[in-house]
């Protein structure tokens, strides 16, 4: 039995957000939703692909309700789950402010919705923006089954094997821009991680000021090492930024505390000195720690250490719904253990 929901008041529509972009897992195309402002509180969302319209709704914020009207029959067959899911989001950024919105039912809301209200469906934000329908390129799921490697007394699941190409990628209306993720490419990357690497800023707090060779065999093993895989960020296509996302039980992290077979972890810089400032790099934060939600939903927390004396970086984990659980020694720093749990980060974190 679903329990009922209280719907929490609107904020008004954001008619500044004209245009916005959105990949459905399951496509390769973008689709493009623009927003026709019909009055302070209403507007007309129209999806294109290319030349082609694809369908529409009407975004209306009613005293504390927000309710996405579906144009014509769309959402009455599953097949328009994608479409229905692109709308949603676009309502969601075009309202900043709403925990939900109210759709009428139908077959292709049965994988978005997460409750019912007098006959319609209610999609909320802190779910939707769980769910395996846009951003994150389809994966498939391993099984829970025993790796043969490490000790015997705590061997750890087996891993997927590393991703290639495109990961993530989203929209972002806040920055104007389109933010994606991409496993590294050793031999196409190579210079650019050379590059970024001996930056004296970034040669700080990495300690990988070396040569190609030397960063060529550090990209080789890791590409030989199931637990973690480097990551290139980019807006818009231009890359920006460097990750590296672990498996915590099985990092460095892992002795360090209770960690749990699901736990993810991240180390990430930004090398392209164009795009430095607040609002960028905490975008990096949001959509990196999104993006591992959604790779595996199994896992729970997202896991950091960086420098205890850091305070920009925890400032940001801070804004990101990472709590701060203890300080502790590695052999080449004083650490800091910070944590972000799955439920706090999608109640509260805008997306």
């Amino acid at each position: 039995m679903t329990a009922p929901i209280r719907l929490e008041p609107a904020a008004a529509l954001d008619v500044a957000v004209a245009t916005s972009r959105h990949w459905p897992a399951r496509q390769e195309a973008m689709i493009a939703v623009e927003s026709e402002p019909l009055d302070a509180a209403s507007a007309r969302l129209a999806a294109r692909r290319g030349t082609e319209h694809l369908g529409g709704a009407d975004l209306r914020a009613e005293g504390g309700t927000v309710r996405l009207v579906l144009a014509g029959s769309l959402g009455a067959q599953p097949g328009d789950a994608d479409l229905v899911a692109v709308l949603c989001e676009a309502a969601f950024q075009r309202c900043p402010g709403a925990g939900r919105l109210r759709v009428a039912d139908g077959p292709a809301l049965a994988g978005i919705a997460t409750g019912r209200l007098e006959g319609d469906a209610l999609v909320e934000r802190a779910a939707f923006h769980q769910l395996p329908l846009l951003w994150r390129r389809a994966s498939a799921s391993y099984p829970l089954l025993r790796s043969g490697l490490g000790p015997a007394d705590g061997r750890p699941p087996l891993r997927p094997p590393q991703p290639t190409g495109l990961i993530y990628r989203r929209w972002l209306p806040h920055l104007g821009t389109t933010l994606s993720l991409r496993a590294i490419d050793r031999h196409r990357d190579l210079a650019r991680f050379h590059a970024w690497m001996n930056q004296p800023r970034v040669a700080f707090y990495w300690d990988l000021a070396q040569d190609e060779a030397a960063l060529d065999r550090y990209l080789a093993e890791q590409e030989a090492d199931p637990h973690l895989y480097g990551v290139i960020g980019s807006f818009d296509d231009e890359p920006v930024s460097y990750f590296e996302f672990y498996w915590a039980m099985e990092d460095r992290l892992g002795p360090h505390y209770d960690a749990e077979e699901f736990d993810r972890g991240w180390h990430g810089l930004v090398g392209n000195p164009r795009h430095l400032g607040r609002p960028k790099t905490q975008a990096w934060f949001t959509a990196v720690t999104h993006c591992l939600f959604l790779d595996e939903p199994r896992t729970r927390r997202i896991m950091g250490e960086p420098r205890a004396s850091h305070t920009k970086m925890l400032s940001y984990c801070a804004t990101t719904a990472y709590t701060k659980l203890k300080e502790f020694d590695f052999p080449h720093k004083r650490a800091a253990l910070v944590c972000c749990e799955r439920e706090r980060f999608f109640r509260e974190v805008a997306l």
